[in-house]
């Protein structure tokens, strides 16, 4: 393992503890986005790629999918693996560096605020087509690029050190996140950029310096 993912997953294994109680805002801006790009999910065996702490496996399973759910992050795991409606999802411990333990055998792949932690976005994209069944689709979320343009990644503050954590992060352009996943044979059939507004702001205080902002970017792909 490389020195620079050893680090990630030590970032996000020191997270986990904090992860879903932090008030990042990003989460929040990000979640509804989500589900509103993948809609009913009833029925379909969907794969969560890096899950963490489980929001959109979670809420998968409970929507009535077959949810299969992978993370790299023992600590993030055993944070999902404890929620309520867990032992309705299949956690694999996977890197996602390396090739998905699958076969084509999904008929949606969702991930949320992966991609800035990964340098092969070429490998991640053709993986997540790979596992698709025809007709299949992904919704695919990340932190969006002009947040580095503000000094932001992804980190957090340790409550038991008081550390400032940054697990690392590559700042790939929106473009990449598009070559990247049509070449490994989707179609884009959609790609929404959202910024915070005042009301938003309001609930989340700490987008408040980042209303106006672009700070998500989601894809929604179709197998082509």
């Amino acid at each position: 393992m490389s020195d620079a993912l050893a680090s990630v997953r030590a970032g996000y294994d020191r997270w986990a503890a904090v992860y879903d109680h932090d008030g990042n805002p990003l989460q929040a801006l990000e979640g509804p986005a989500v589900r509103a790009a993948v809609g009913d999910p009833r029925g379909l065996a969907a794969l969560d790629l890096g899950c963490g702490t489980g929001r959109h496996a979670l809420w998968l399973a409970a929507a009535g999918a077959t949810v299969t759910a992978v993370d790299f992050s023992e600590g993030m795991l055993a944070e999902a693996r404890r929620k309520p409606g867990a032992d309705e999802v299949r956690f694999v411990a996977h890197d996602l560096h390396t090739p998905l333990p699958f076969g084509p055998e999904f008929d949606l792949v969702v991930s949320g605020l992966v991609l800035e932690h990964l340098r092969d976005l070429g490998g991640f994209f053709a993986e997540a087509r790979r596992v698709l069944r025809p007709n299949g689709r992904a919704v695919v979320s990340a932190m969006h690029p002009a947040m580095f343009l503000r000094g932001t990644q992804a980190r957090f503050t340790d409550p038991a050190s008081g550390e400032l954590v940054s697990p690392g992060s590559v700042p790939h352009p929106v473009a990449a996140f598009v070559t990247a996943a049509v070449r490994a044979g989707f179609r884009l059939v959609d790609v929404t950029e959202s910024a915070p507004d005042g009301e938003f702001a309001a609930r989340h205080p700490r987008a408040a310096k980042y209303v106006g902002w672009p700070m998500l970017v989601v894809l929604a792909l179709a197998a082509s």
